[in-house]
């Protein structure tokens, strides 16, 4: 589970929907329950939205950094929480977040995205 973890962050780090995308389920699903977003369902949805989302934003990825991991009594899910440290126009901005992602056969089934809308909207603000 840690591989998929570091995988997702470095796919962060890159902006690459596709290296995203591919960590995914054919059917895989990933939500976004705190953001307004509708989920992404399937592979090719992730892949899409992301490449949408990622190419549209301005926002320069200098760091992910892992501040917690959970384990759970079920094998197949975690709960990580992290830190995405990221400028836009000359100016940086810390954007905390948390995944809970649940895994099969080594592949996400869902991921539920939850982000600090604060610093979101701070940091698109910048890119007005």
């Amino acid at each position: 589970m840690s591989e998929i973890l570091q995988r997702f962050h470095d796919a962060m780090r890159h902006k690459s929907a596709d290296e995203l995308a591919d960590l995914y389920a054919e059917d895989g699903v990933h939500e976004f329950p705190f953001g307004g977003l509708p989920a992404y369902e399937g592979r090719e949805a992730v892949r899409a939205g992301y490449t949408a989302s990622w190419g549209a934003s301005p926002a320069e990825v200098k760091d992910v950094e892992l501040v917690e991991l959970h384990h759970t009594t079920d094998p197949s899910v975690v709960v990580a929480r992290h830190r995405t440290v990221v400028t836009v126009n000359g100016k940086e901005f810390t954007i905390p977040g948390l995944l809970i992602i649940q895994t099969r056969d080594g592949r996400i089934t869902r991921t539920q995205d939850f982000m600090d809308a604060t610093a979101i909207a701070a940091m698109r603000s910048a890119a007005a």
